[in-house]
């Protein structure tokens, strides 16, 4: 059984590494001038640029670590590695969030106006440009992968970008309102709050485990169906690991079939499955004249 996809492992590498790249340069930039107009927006939008360094060098590991094949301790592989480290890009989205609406806050408070020069709009365009590049590429690789990791570092590239376009906006508006530069702030902690709800949301219940949809369930009954077994395949549960997909489901044999002839049928199943699918399934073979089975199966109807 095969778990490691050299090919996928190399879109997660080099999407990573572009992104340490590019947002390192991009936080040097916009911290610059954030430091210089004294813009809490600017430098809240530098260490988002920071963070999307730090949630890519997460993702360059757990990308190893997740085509890590399977071992002794982990028979079903490490693919579910991105989804933990999607947790964890999603709460340190969360902190960042958190700390810029304290200091957006402590800036109205202040009432003080910034002033924006030329450098700022041109840091700040430069930034909505690299990261709609990087949230582009990140998108593509993930889709490509069906990777939630390369997905969830997708959205924070796509937050960046949009708080650099609120930024720039703010640049313009800045000489009309004192109090836009504290203003934006709050709207980006707002952005990257809802971007780690996002990447939350999704990592949490893939991790909860998930039910097979109809499309791929019709699958499995054509296939049975294919193999001329009417066994009426029901009761299914699905486990996700990465690339690597679990199933396991019941199937109805007549009673007088022998142990050895209702494995040969469960095997065949499995077997199709596997080549047609990529999916491991496992079948728990019932009597059809089990008590009360076909109550149950209307019911679940």
């Amino acid at each position: 059984m095969k778990f490691v996809n050299k090919t996928d492992e190399n879109y997660t590498i080099i999407q990573g590494w572009v992104s340490i790249l590019a947002n390192t340069l991009l936080f040097g930039l916009k911290y610059w001038a954030g430091a210089a107009t004294g813009s809490v927006a600017l430098i809240a939008d530098a260490w988002h640029s920071l963070t999307d360094t730090i949630s890519s060098v997460i993702v360059i590991v757990s990308g190893k670590v997740s085509q890590m094949p399977a071992d002794d301790d982990h028979p079903f592989g490490h693919g579910r590695a991105d989804l933990i480290s999607s947790v964890i890009i999603g709460v340190l989205l969360s902190f960042i969030g958190f700390e810029f609406i304290i200091e957006s806050i402590a800036q109205l408070k202040g009432g003080e106006k910034v002033i924006f020069g030329k450098v700022a709009i041109i840091v700040t365009i430069i930034s909505i440009i690299i990261n709609e590049m990087l949230t582009q590429f990140a998108f593509w690789a993930g889709r490509k992968m069906d990777s939630p990791l390369l997905k969830a570092d997708g959205w924070h590239h796509r937050t960046d970008a949009l708080s650099s376009v609120v930024v720039l906006i703010g640049i313009f508006l800045g000489k009309y309102f004192w109090w836009i530069d504290g203003a934006l702030g709050l709207i980006i902690a707002g952005m990257i709050f809802y971007a780690a709800y996002e990447i939350l949301r999704d990592a949490i219940n893939r991790l909860l485990g998930e039910i097979p949809d109809d499309e791929l369930i019709l699958k499995i009954h054509k296939i049975t169906a294919d193999l001329n077994f009417d066994v009426c395949p029901h009761h299914f549960h699905m486990h996700k690991y990465g690339n690597h997909i679990e199933m396991t489901f019941h199937i109805l044999l007549a009673p007088e079939l022998s142990l050895e002839q209702a494995h040969d049928q469960a095997n065949l199943i499995e077997k199709d499955i596997r080549d047609k699918l990529d999916i491991e399934a496992t079948i728990h073979m019932e009597p059809t004249n089990k008590p009360g089975l076909k109550n149950h199966l209307s019911k679940k109807k």
